[in-house]
């Protein structure tokens, strides 16, 4: 089994900063993309940030140059730090890693996190 455990959420107001971190543990070989998505109430579910194992990123227009990821992969967390927060950033943000469990199979899957909310109210 694998767990991803999110935390860092809260209330902030506009312009303030959050740093969320999400931790993978339990049956991992590998780690390959992991990833931030966010969800408002009566929205889908949209793609924040993403980054690969090897490095590199992909960020939402939405996003770009606010927020940044990150990860340590010795600790397979992922990080997303948030600045200049906007009313529209409200959300449950949620992350995400493609595992492989085992060096025996290439089967990958991606697993998410319970959700952690970020509110920006002034």
């Amino acid at each position: 089994q694998v767990q991803l455990v999110e935390s860092g959420g809260g209330l902030v107001q506009p312009g303030g900063s959050l740093r969320l971190s999400c931790a993978a543990s339990g049956s991992i070989f590998s780690i390959s993309t992991m990833g931030w998505y966010r969800q408002a109430p009566g929205k889908q579910r949209e793609l924040v940030a993403i980054m690969p194992s090897g490095g590199g990123s992909n960020y939402s227009d939405s996003v770009k140059g606010r927020f940044g990821i990150s990860r340590d992969n010795a600790k397979n967390t992922v990080y997303l730090q948030m600045n200049s927060l906007k009313p529209e950033d409200t959300a449950a943000y949620y992350c995400s890693a493609v595992i492989r469990s085992s060096r025996w199979s290439t089967v990958a899957t991606t697993y998410w996190g319970q959700g952690t909310q970020v509110t920006v109210n002034s």
